[in-house]
This record gives structure tokens, sequence and C-alpha cells, in this order.
């Protein structure tokens, strides 16, 4: 499912414009985006939880020229499943 068929949905579903749809679901994504910058975690009950990890350095093997580099350790987005959407899933 893409942005836009989400929009469709919900504006059809929460009977909503398009305008107002895209407005909502933006402006989700906008406060989680900044919630997880500020590294807290965002639970939604009965969905899952987006959180930020982070990631050690480790060595890596460039695959075109096999040369050997470091990544250097850097924050990274997380999300675990609830329990309820793992059913659904299933």
């Amino acid at each position: 499912m893409t942005k836009n068929q989400l929009m469709s949905l919900v504006a059809t579903k929460a009977h909503l414009t398009r305008k107002a749809a895209q407005e909502s679901i933006d402006t989700f994504l906008d406060e989680v985006a900044k919630a997880l910058k500020k590294g807290e975690k965002v639970m939604l009950s009965g969905f899952g939880t987006f959180k930020v990890v982070r990631v050690k350095d480790k060595p890596v093997t460039i695959p075109g020229t096999g040369q050997r580099t470091m990544i250097h350790s850097h924050r990274a987005p997380r999300f675990s499943p609830g329990k309820p959407l793992k059913r659904a899933v299933r």
C-alpha cells in the first residue's frame, strides 16, 4: 500500500476530504519522526513500538573493490510489532 492509497482509504473511512486525510497522515508521520529524533519511543497500543537503537562500529567489505572499511556507530530507527499485529499477519 502506498501513501496515496492510504490517504484515499482514510478519507473514505473517516469521512474526510482527501486534503484533510493527507494533512492528518503527514502530521502523524512528522510527529513520530520528531519523537524518534529526540530518542523517544513511540508506542501504539495494539500495533507496535518505534524506537531508536545505537548501532556499534563494524568492519565491512565493499563488494565491488573488496576494500575493507569501518562503518562508524550511529543511531537507527527500529520497529517492533505488537502481539495483535503479529497475530493478524499470521
